[in-house]
């Protein structure tokens, strides 16, 4: 990219996006270090958004670097939400995938923000599962946020295994970093897949037996699959999943189409 370029308004705000998927590869990568000390038994924090976030809050300049994690998320959400409106994403599906990244990215932005200003992010899936429970509908609502999840989730594995997210890069590195970028597609997508997989079904286990408690985010559902037989080795292959997902991000903040 040119100096004029980066120096346009056009410009400044792709340069955000980019810093956007840098940081989603950060988050990543902290969800993942977060998820192995969960298989490995630790207590530590929540192996989620909020608990990436707080271990970031707890570092030197933590504040710092959250404060431009929001300002990232919010120029990438602001980047997906102008191609959903104005049509530059393509065709209306894409259009759609880019509105709903915006609205990830924006709740992301959010997330990062609360926890800078000292707000718990504890206990806010059950809560707003039960609101929406209590409302007119609201149980077939919960099942429909669950199902479509579980599609995404599905729909992460296939775009993994395909290696499908390589159309959403100009370019790779040639030789030995290119095909490191590939395989950490391949192996984050299919963790970051699985996990929203049990997500989703969290979601319609809580909605069948009209139980709120039973829908949780992501670190409930990372403690669902510790649990299960095997728990803890398939757990370790997600946390190692989820880095890898995070080293691909910081490559499409390099080389990914906008």
């Amino acid at each position: 990219m040119s100096t004029v370029a980066t120096r346009s308004p056009q410009g400044a705000w792709e340069l955000g996006a980019r810093a956007g998927y840098a940081a989603s590869g950060l988050l990543h990568v902290l969800i993942g270090v977060l998820a192995a000390q969960l298989a490995l038994g630790s207590s530590g924090g929540s192996a989620d958004e909020s608990g990436a976030f707080a271990a970031i809050a707890g570092t030197p300049f933590g504040a710092v670097t959250l404060w431009i994690a929001v300002v990232a998320f919010v120029a990438l959400a602001a980047w997906q939400a102008a191609a959903a409106v104005s049509g530059a994403a393509g065709e209306t599906s894409d259009r759609v995938k880019a509105g709903a990244k915006a609205v990830v990215y924006l709740a992301l932005a959010a997330t990062a923000y609360s926890v800078v200003q000292g707000a718990s992010g504890g206990g806010r899936t059950q809560s707003a599962t039960a609101q929406m429970m209590q409302s007119p509908g609201g149980r077939l609502l919960v099942g429909a946020v669950g199902v479509g999840v579980v599609v995404v989730g599905v729909y992460h594995v296939y775009k993994g295994l395909t290696k499908k997210f390589l159309e959403d890069l100009n370019r790779l590195p040639s030789g030995t970093p290119g095909r490191v970028a590939r395989r950490a597609g391949v192996a984050g997508y299919a963790a970051k897949g699985l996990a929203l997989t049990i997500v989703g079904g969290l979601f319609v286990l809580a909605a069948a037996t009209a139980n709120p408690e039973e829908a949780s985010g992501l670190d409930g559902a990372l403690q669902t699959l510790r649990d299960a037989p095997a728990g803890p080795v398939l757990l370790l292959l997600v946390a190692a999943g989820l880095v890898a997902f995070g080293a691909y991000c910081g490559v499409r903040s390099r080389f990914g189409r906008l």
